[in-house]
């Protein structure tokens, strides 16, 4: 979807969606950021704000009729944030961190969603393309008995989205690491060191960014905010148990590489070692009837065999029997 496609107006092409919300059920959707407040019919009504990777002139509107602090916002606008849990007077600010995985391309792509939670709003901020909550608003709005406990039920659902959003992303990473774990031990072996960095580059970002919300959740789970209701509390503790397991499962994936890593640099040695042996045992064939050529090669004329018709002969067939000799000897001991 376009910004202007959401049809606000033109000053506000940034913002997605912005309407109010009444005892669970969407109001007509508002034109303008300007006074959205007006809107609001009683207790248990709030406004939805979504908003687009948004500029400091664009969120200045939202800034200004919701009356966010001014260090949030600075972290809204420039994004590349790390999860956390940060409140303002009586607004809390939640940074997400979103991830797919492309698995084509074996990278996992992060975005950002940053929220503004208050009594009577709710304003999300996405950033990078792996963020759409498109389907997480319209969710809600078909369960009105959740929607009612106002935004505490959207911080919920956005958050329960992310995370679930993150058991694919470890799939993925699952599915990778497999393979390059038979990869190493394969027969057919092929020293895949840059895959495996490459993987664990990947492991180790995403671990930053599963890692970092689960102190948020335990947050939201156990501590008492005013902007979270009371009987959404207990859903938080959920979305923490999941989150938990992605955190768990990624510190695993990212200490099977290094393991990993570390069997393929012995491989390494181990097939360098075969290689030099291979060599060595080659030489080793070739120096003796090289030596042997070389003696009787030389300019002398007290040379057994020298001026007989056998000499040449027996001096090639006795070349060819040492070194059958060595041959079959490195071939017993392996070496070959």
């Amino acid at each position: 979807m376009s910004r202007r496609a959401a049809g606000v107006c033109d000053n506000a092409d940034v913002i997605i969606d912005l309407a109010v919300y009444s005892d669970g059920v969407r109001g007509p959707k508002l034109d303008t950021i300007e006074g959205a407040r007006q809107h609001l019919d009683g207790p248990g009504s709030f406004i939805w704000v979504g908003l687009f990777e948004p500029t400091a002139d664009e969120f200045e509107a939202v800034h200004k009729e919701f009356d966010l602090h001014e260090l949030a916002v600075e972290d809204a606008i420039q994004a590349h944030q790390r999860p956390k849990l940060e409140v303002y007077d009586d607004t809390l600010f939640v940074v997400l961190k979103t991830a797919r995985y492309l698995d084509r391309e074996e990278e996992v792509e992060l975005g950002e969603i940053l929220m503004f939670l208050g009594e009577d709003f709710v304003v999300v901020v996405r950033h990078g393309q792996a963020a759409s909550l498109v389907q997480v608003r319209r969710s809600l709005e078909h369960r009105p008995d959740i929607l009612r406990r106002g935004p505490s039920a959207v911080l919920h659902a956005v958050m329960d989205r992310v995370v679930d959003g993150y058991m694919p992303v470890v799939s993925g990473l699952h599915k990778d690491i497999d393979e390059v774990e038979k990869e190493v031990f394969s027969q057919h072996w092929s020293n895949p060191a840059e895959r495996i960095y490459f993987l664990k580059r990947e492991v180790v970002e995403f671990q930053e960014a599963a890692s970092s919300l689960v102190e948020p959740l335990e947050r939201l789970a156990s501590g008492s905010f005013t902007a979270v209701d009371e009987e959404i509390r207990e859903f938080f503790q959920d979305v923490y148990d999941h989150a938990l397991r992605v955190a768990g499962a990624v510190a695993q994936y990212r200490d099977l590489l290094t393991s990993i890593l570390e069997a393929n640099l012995a491989q390494l040695a181990v097939h360098q070692n075969e290689d030099m042996r291979k060599i060595s045992s080659w030489v080793a064939v070739a120096v003796v009837p090289t030596l042997i050529a070389g003696i009787f090669g030389m300019n002398f004329d007290r040379i057994p065999g020298a001026g007989e018709w056998w000499g040449f002969p027996s001096v090639v067939v006795m070349m060819a029997i040492i070194a059958g000799v060595l041959y079959r000897a490195f071939r017993k001991s392996g070496w070959l």
